[in-house]
């Protein structure tokens, strides 16, 4: 089924597709997807096509640069001989 779209007024004449739910839409309807950029889609969070930002795709934080102040420096532990009263008596 066609749709048309008047596109008089608009700041462009262009009219594009929604990757996602392959709706025909004026060209300013449509915007990047946040996940990923090359899908075009529909701007309106209403139409459930655009994704929230996903957290877990961001770099890594910056470890915090802070130090104690204080520190021992690490020495090797020496291993204490087993005690003779943790034995049991024969």
């Amino acid at each position: 089924m066609t749709r048309y779209l008047n596109t008089t007024g608009n700041s462009t004449l262009g009219i594009a597709i929604c990757d996602r739910c392959s709706t025909k839409r004026a060209l300013h309807e449509l915007a990047s997807d946040p996940n990923a950029p090359g899908l075009k889609v529909c701007r309106d969070p209403s139409e459930g096509c655009i994704d929230k930002y996903d957290p877990y795709r961001l770099p890594a934080r910056a470890p915090d640069p802070t130090q104690l102040p204080f520190y021992r420096p690490d020495t090797p532990l020496e291993a204490v001989p087993v005690i003779d009263w943790l034995r049991p008596d024969d």
